[in-house]
């Protein structure tokens, strides 16, 4: 009986380490889930400021007339998209 005994506690011991290590992962796992959240978060802000700097640099360029016609045409197209856009929301908005 006490080989049985002992197995048993044994057994008993590695389970409840393993509890331990499972609750543990889980924990970690969650932690690690909403630090990835906010990074996205956090990445998704600096693409909107990376955004807007850029836009800030063409207008920049357009006003001091450094712009190449290549960055001309691509400014001129974003502008037009913006612009379809503006009129989308007009007529959403007139509905």
């Amino acid at each position: 009986m006490a080989i049985l005994d002992q197995q048993i506690t044994n057994i008993n011991t590695k389970l409840e380490q393993l509890l331990k290590q499972y609750a543990q992962l889980q924990k970690d796992n969650e932690q690690l889930t909403t630090e990835a959240a906010s990074l996205l978060a956090k990445n998704k802000e600096q693409q909107v400021l990376l955004d807007q700097l850029s836009m800030q640099v063409d207008i920049l360029k357009v006003a001091a007339g450094n712009m190449n016609e290549k960055d001309k045409k691509g400014f001129d197209k974003q502008i037009g998209q913006y612009l379809k856009e503006i009129d989308k929301c007009i007529a959403l908005l007139s509905d």
